[in-house]
């Protein structure tokens, strides 16, 4: 791989596993041998904390790379047994993504910031917020691929629709190279009828583009955060440690079908 794949990890939804999947799969996709940069593009910092970095004493942040005040490499963080780098962020972000309002050529504020690095790393994975404003925007320009987490829970399609939307007006408009790297089912009961039945409808809809891993309710996967390390590091011998690995694989498997 020449050049790093970039994956905007985005749901609208709040609280669909965006920044568990974030983490878990850089950390998954690490230990199997690549080379990953994390991108914390959410205010809420939630990535940064769930890698063990204190997000209220960073100098340099996604906040200052954003705005063209530090160079991405002077923000990095390596967290993680095996490590990955991560562009940290915290609640700056909200009046950067204010400031990017004023300006000309906003949404290619991360894509301009990445070239110069992009080469350095074989997946850059970035955690987006969960509303579609100038911030994910900016990760969908700068995106070869989105991978849509969804819980598989009565409103999810509702919100898929409206996300696929707005991948449609990017490609028709700024980035006609993104495309939908995958839908990710999350937070899976399969006692859970309603569901079995969402997961169902999905594979239906979507052939080919849901991933055949799902992620499960997992105790130790929701425990990890607040350890400030990923679920391989938190308890590798878990259900949600192993649904992370198997997805990384997944991943790798399918770049290695269709590369480019």
């Amino acid at each position: 791989m020449s050049s790093g794949r970039v994956i905007a990890v985005a749901n609208q939804k709040g609280g669909v596993g965006k920044t568990t999947t974030s983490v878990n799969l850089a950390a998954a996709l690490a230990e199997a041998g690549q080379r990953v940069l994390l991108i914390d593009l959410d205010p809420q910092g939630n990535a940064t904390t769930g890698c063990g970095v204190d997000k209220q004493s960073l100098v340099n942040s996604t906040c200052e790379v954003l705005l063209g005040e530090a160079a991405i490499e002077d923000a990095l963080v390596i967290v993680g047994e095996p490590g990955f780098a991560l562009l940290p962020a915290n609640a700056d972000l909200t009046a950067a993504e204010i400031r990017l309002l004023q300006e000309i050529g906003r949404e290619f504020r991360l894509r301009r910031a990445l070239e110069p690095v992009r080469d350095a790393w074989d997946y850059l994975l970035i955690d987006c917020p969960p509303t579609i404003n100038m911030l994910t925007l900016n990760a969908l320009t700068a995106a070869d691929g989105v991978l849509i987490p969804i819980q598989c829970e009565y409103y999810a399609l509702e919100g898929l629709s409206a996300l696929l939307e707005t991948v449609r007006q990017v490609r028709n408009t700024v980035n006609p190279q993104l495309n939908i790297e995958g839908l990710l089912r999350t937070m899976h009961d399969p006692r859970n009828r309603l569901a079995t039945e969402v997961s169902t409808q999905l594979t239906t809809h979507f052939p080919g583009q849901v991933y055949d891993t799902v992620i499960p309710r997992n105790v130790r996967l929701a425990e990890a955060p607040s350890f400030g390390v990923s679920v391989l590091q938190h308890d590798r011998a878990s259900r949600g440690a192993q649904a992370y690995q198997e997805l990384a694989a997944e991943l790798l498997a399918r770049a290695v079908a269709s590369p480019g």
